[in-house]
């Protein structure tokens, strides 16, 4: 889950980073309340900041700064309903101004290649990372961390050392990595970067921006996460599967697909995809994975999923039969049709494989659902999903 800025702040100062003062707004007037409030520290100058998990937000004029409260509440008017890279700002956040003297760059990420952590530093930030990475790869230090003993006073020392800081800017940055060390870890993280990470006029080191992915595989560690999530601009049909425990993501297409296992299910989308082709143009509407169980429960519940996409035409369900059986899988998708009744209207093309899949298409031919068809190769089912989709 990616965080808005306001909410990286808010982490980042939970565990000892400083940063500056900030308020969250969604309409003009509450922009200049909060204006008045941060702006007492800065003497009334703020920076009014587009909230949207995207890049670019300066060039698109997503980020403004104000001398005054009514300044900040006409920005904040502009700002609110714009659209940056297909983001919808709907919050502003008001922060409190600084007098930068320069600005650097840090980031901490999972490295999944090196199964391990990459610390990435510069003496040059506030401009676009990729950019200079590319441009410039010796302006970019990259350090590996050890995930066992993460970012110590010797590494965070290394880190600054690889970057280039200056001794007396260097002892005031290593523990501000320290710190963000911390988040990372105990937000369980998987992306936490600052550009830029500033020293102002006074010699102070601050988080000015923040950026972090937080691993939702961790959120059982973390209940106050919940509370972190975008549900307005969750997909409604995404919210629904979250709360039936189903791995789904919607996609822009018209033929639902179930499978189980995740790579059976990434290549249905590819076969799927080719058969369309043919057909105009149909693609999958989605990803689910229902796992090794196929009970009818579950296929009740991914069904239910998919076939209240307005989008779905027909449903694919691709099973291959290893420690579930076709045939509990077949009396999983007899069990479901059973429990959905009429809501149950769109074609289901099923292709079985595996353990025990003779008797599951007995099964499914015994129970002959209007409903459903059963082909026996995956190339033909794909094919026969998207014909239907395309008659629909």
């Amino acid at each position: 889950m990616d965080l808005f800025e306001y909410q990286a702040r808010d982490m980042f100062e939970k565990h000892g980073v400083p940063v500056l003062a900030g308020a969250v707004a969604t309409t003009p007037e509450e922009a200049k309340e909060a204006a008045e409030r941060v702006g007492t520290a800065s003497g009334g100058v703020t920076v009014v900041k587009a909230q949207v998990k995207t890049g670019g937000r300066g060039k698109a004029g997503g980020v403004k700064v104000a001398k005054t409260a009514d300044e900040a509440q006409e920005h904040a008017r502009a700002i609110l309903g714009m659209d940056i890279k297909g983001h919808t700002v709907h919050r502003v956040m008001v922060a409190q101004g600084a007098q930068i003297a320069e600005e650097y760059y840090f980031s901490i990420l999972l490295d999944r290649a090196e199964r391990r952590y990459l610390a990435m530093c510069s003496v040059e930030g506030g401009v676009e990372i990729e950019q200079l990475a590319v441009e410039r790869p010796e302006a970019l230090a990259r350090v590996a961390v050890d995930p066992n003993t993460g970012i110590d006073d010797a590494k965070a020392r290394e880190i600054v050392e690889a970057a280039g800081f200056d001794a007396d800017t260097a002892a005031k940055v290593e523990p501000v990595i320290k710190s963000l060390w911390t988040a990372y870890q105990e937000e369980d993280a998987t992306l936490v970067e600052v550009n830029p990470l500033v020293k102002t006029e006074a010699g102070d080191i601050v988080a000015l921006d923040g950026k972090v992915s937080l691993d939702a595989n961790a959120d059982f560690r973390h209940q106050d996460h919940g509370a972190l999530e975008d549900t307005a601009a969750t997909d409604p049909l995404e919210a629904k599967a979250k709360e039936k425990g189903l791995n789904y993501v919607k996609l822009d297409g018209s033929v639902g697909i179930i499978g189980n296992g995740a790579g059976l299910v990434m290549s249905t989308l590819d076969v799927v995809a080719y058969a369309g082709e043919e057909f105009g143009g149909q693609k999958p509407a989605n990803f689910l994975d229902i796992g090794g169980g196929a009970s009818a429960e579950v296929m009740a519940d991914g069904l239910d999923v998919i076939l209240n996409d307005p989008q779905v035409k027909s449903v694919f369900v691709n099973v291959f039969g290893g420690i579930t059986a076709c045939d509990a899988v077949a009396n999983g998708i007899v069990g479901a049709l059973d429990t959905l009744g009429d809501e149950a209207s769109k074609p289901l093309v099923v292709r079985l494989d595996g353990n025990n899949v003779e008797e599951g298409r007995r099964i499914l031919a015994e129970r002959d659902h209007p409903l459903v068809t059963v082909e026996a190769t995956m190339d033909g089912a794909a094919r026969r999903a998207a014909e239907l989709a395309s008659q629909n």
